[in-house]
């Protein structure tokens, strides 16, 4: 019996546990729900006319709000959510509840002044009576009204509950109230500026005086109103370090994006039916009679502001820890200048009078560990400024879109054929560069640090802006996977190139093509590349980017005929319009050799495993700081120091949308075959090449014996066993004999009628 006992008080106890939480929720939303009719319904019953006439009395009208929270309590304590953990919002909820009674009582302060003659207890009738009809605060709020009128007086009293409502929306919200203000404020110019400017643009008398309402506008509108603004609020949380934060770019981003689509609908081409082709041209658009359109933004994914969480009192915090920190090294140091990008925040340091960078820079794991930082980066000193900076990762980083990039200002006006959208660099400012003034680009970094992000990012940047007449592309990808998406779009010579003995041959025939522009150069008597489209404008010649995805892969196969290759195009391909574009993961010495890297100017570095790899890009140690996911250093042709910035992030759905909307336009694209046809015919010449000059009389004997065994060729032909075992091999190769079989001859697969068939053929 006691063992039954035991098991039905635990069954019990368990079945307590479980069903409790919904008991008591479903008891306090039905009494939620009972309120709720009895407040808004005459028909109620006893128990509701008394609960509505109790209720009524006590909060007057403002009774029909508290049957919603008790129904909101309920749904708490059904969900097991326990409601002490939403405590902080129970209070606020109270406090503005009996602020809005007091308000409601305050407004009918001749009652008030009555009931003070009469005594509030001897009032107490009269109040509820009141309560029940509607009319002021009912019992509660009268009462409170009351206490506080004697203590404060009328206005006293009003100043009091608009205190405690703005110090509970504070503390709830945590929302600014200095802040609110001046976002409302930068809102309301926006809206002026965006109102002028559509005046200006519609009325004609406004555009009669356009002229001198234009520089109002630049001067009103856009980003340095909202700079000042911006310092204004800085300068309140410390006036000696100035904040620079770079969510605040683009704020006038509605009205860009308006004069983009009406770009975008502009953005059409007409190829004519007479223009002749040209070197490197591609012919399929005299063929076809198309008009080819610009992909828009809309394929791209939408700009996501995340706000940023640092609040500046946190940044300001940060910087009087930095100096402290140094300062209990025995470095005297000030922060000048905060500057906050999208992954990174950057501190900017003047050491006092005597102190040695050296010594700062020495003190990077100690800072890092002070400022319980993952890792910090020290620039010194900043090119251009008489400061150190102090790079740290933010804690909320910040993804950059492509989209945001192709719709900045930057990039639409942006006139040369080839531009590349970079990132933003540590104040959030987009970067884009040109990449005929690289002229040529060395991506480099360890696995999933951002490179095929980043060549896709520089491909789309190209089709964004420029028509297949005006840039092809060469892309050789031996990874297989990452460039054959590409494939089908019009401004590809050839098809993707994943075959690394045909990427040899593709580089050939590129140094081929360099070297027939140059002879045109010189018999026309231009310089380069602009000089001859300007000379010839109705037939000008494309601007040729080669990207080779892998180069490890390439020089893993032919490492000479690659090296001299990339070398020839690097020296002498700028000026013929053609730029090379390499990436690789092993940043090793047998892959960048010396030679590649004197003749490739520009580097982009992402993360690296060791300061000895990031000396092989850059030539210099900073890469292995570098967080990963498109944290990059950018170091440029002529500057002294790389810049770090966060590369844009471009998904493959984005990519494949846009590839998708141009192959839309061409059914069936047709590359340049005589192209196709010398790269192959090149890939068969090597073979032959490196063929012995016994193999046609080896090839002779074999297949009238049929049968192959080294040790026939060896007597026949009177060689060595090494030669003679080559040519076998090679055979095998061109499947002109089976595989080895032991001690048996390799059979025969071709006989002597085929093999004067196929001679007769060729």
């Amino acid at each position: 019996m006691s063992r039954k006992s035991k098991k039905t008080k635990e069954g019990f106890s368990s079945f307590k546990k479980e069903f409790n939480n919904e008991i008591y929720g479903i008891f306090i939303i039905a009494f939620g729900l009972i309120l709720l009719t009895a407040l808004h319904s005459s028909s109620s019953g006893k128990i509701g006319g008394g609960l509505k006439f109790l209720l009524m009395g006590l909060f007057a009208n403002l009774a029909l709000v508290l049957p919603y929270a008790i129904v909101f309590l309920g749904i708490l304590v059904f969900i097991d959510k326990p409601f002490w953990k939403e405590l902080k919002g129970i209070l606020f909820f109270i406090l503005i509840f009996l602020c809005f009674l007091v308000f409601k009582s305050l407004l009918d302060i001749n009652f008030i002044k009555e009931i003070s003659q009469q005594g509030f207890f001897y009032s107490i009738p009269t109040i509820f009576t009141k309560g029940t009809e509607g009319l002021g605060g009912g019992i509660i709020g009268t009462a409170i009204t009351y206490l506080l009128v004697n203590l404060f007086g009328q206005v006293g009293s009003y100043i009091v509950i608009i205190a405690i409502l703005l110090i509970s929306l504070i503390m709830y919200t945590k929302i600014s109230i200095v802040g609110f203000i001046v976002k409302l404020k930068v809102l309301i110019n926006k809206i002026l500026v965006f109102i002028k400017s559509f005046i200006s643009r519609s009325l004609p008398l406004m555009k009669n005086n356009s002229n001198d309402i234009s520089p109002k506008l630049e001067k009103d509108s856009g980003i340095p109103v909202v700079e000042d603004e911006r310092i204004t609020i800085e300068n309140n949380v410390d006036e000696k370090i100035k904040i620079l934060d770079y969510t605040v770019i683009d704020n006038n981003y509605s009205e860009k994006e308006n004069a983009i689509k009406e770009k975008e609908a502009k953005a059409q081409i007409s190829i004519s039916q007479d223009e002749p082709s040209v070197l490197g041209g591609n012919n399929y658009h005299q063929k076809e009679h198309i008009e080819y359109e610009l992909p828009n933004s809309g394929l791209l994914n939408e700009i996501d502001y995340i706000p940023n969480k640092e609040d500046k009192k946190k940044i300001v915090s940060k910087a009087r820890l930095l100096e402290e920190t140094l300062k209990n090294f025995g470095v005297q140091a000030k922060v000048l200048q905060v500057s906050k990008g999208p992954t990174i925040t950057r501190y900017e340091l003047q050491p006092s009078t005597g102190v040695k960078v050296s010594k700062i820079v020495n003190l990077s794991d100690d800072i890092a560990l002070n400022l319980a930082a993952s890792a910090i980066r020290i620039e010194a000193p900043i090119p251009g400024k008489a400061a150190i900076g102090i790079e740290i990762p933010n804690e909320d980083i910040t993804t950059v879109t492509l989209r945001e990039l192709i719709d900045s200002e930057c990039y639409q006006s942006f006139s040369h054929s080839l531009p590349f959208a970079l990132g933003k660099d540590i104040s959030g400012a987009p970067i884009v560069t040109d990449i005929s003034k690289m002229p040529h680009l060395l991506i480099a970094g360890a696995t999933g640090s951002g490179k095929s992000v980043c060549i896709n990012t520089l491909i789309l940047s190209l089709l964004y802006k420029s028509k297949p007449e005006k840039v092809r592309l060469l892309l050789i990808d031996p990874k297989v996977v990452e460039l054959n998406q590409y494939n089908g779009i019009p401004h590809l010579l050839i098809p993707v190139v994943t075959d690394a003995k045909k990427a040899t041959s593709a580089l050939n025939w590129a140094v081929q093509e360099m070297t027939q522009r140059y002879k045109i150069f010189g018999e026309l008597g231009v310089k380069d590349i602009n000089g001859y489209n300007e000379k010839f404008e109705e037939n000008p010649l494309p601007y040729i980017v080669i990207i080779i995805d892998e180069l490890a892969d390439l020089m893993l196969v032919a490492p000479n005929d690659v090296e001299d290759a990339i070398c020839r195009l690097a020296q002498m391909a700028r000026a013929a319009g053609m730029h090379l574009i390499i990436a690789t993961q092993r940043p090793s010495v047998d892959v960048i050799t010396g030679v590649i890297k004197a003749n490739i100017p520009s580097r982009i570095a992402f993360s690296v495993a060791s300061q000895a790899d990031s000396r092989t890009i850059l030539d210099m140690g900073g890469a292995e700081k570098l967080l990963g996911k498109g944290d990059m250093l950018f170091h440029p042709i002529g500057a002294s120091k790389p810049v770090r910035i966060q590369g844009a992030f471009v998904g493959e759905k984005e990519v494949e949308r846009v590839v998708t909307f141009i192959k839309e336009q061409i059914e069936n694209p047709s590359y340049e075959t005589e192209i196709v046809d010398k790269i192959d015919n090149n890939s068969m010449i090597a073979e032959d090449i490196n063929c012995d000059e016994l193999f046609d009389d080896a090839l002779k004997i074999v297949v009238e014996n049929q049968q192959a065994s080294i040790s026939m060729l060896q007597r026949k032909l009177k060689i060595g066993y090494n030669r003679a075992a080559r040519l076998i091999d090679d055979m095998e190769a061109r499947g002109i004999v089976g595989p080895h079989e032991g001690s048996k001859p390799r059979q025969v697969l071709v006989t002597q009628e085929s093999l004067l068939a196929k001679a007769e053929n060729e």
